[in-house]
């Protein structure tokens, strides 16, 4: 699997992801709060799906 999420939308990812996560947690928001884990994931795999699916890539590196 080649990178294909950069710097910034890694960060984005990651904290979106934790923050919805401890929404969950913590039952400010419902179920659907756990839907956090995807982008966090991603973030952290540095790899996403769709974005191979569609040819996209915000790494500045090319492996």
């Amino acid at each position: 699997m080649k990178s294909n999420v950069g710097g910034l939308d890694r960060i984005v990812r990651i904290v979106a992801g934790v923050a919805l996560v401890g929404l969950a947690a913590t039952g400010t928001v419902g179920w659907w709060g756990w839907l956090g884990l995807v982008p966090l994931a991603t973030g952290a795999i540095g790899w996403c799906p769709p974005y191979a699916m569609l040819g996209l890539n915000t790494c500045s590196t090319k492996h």
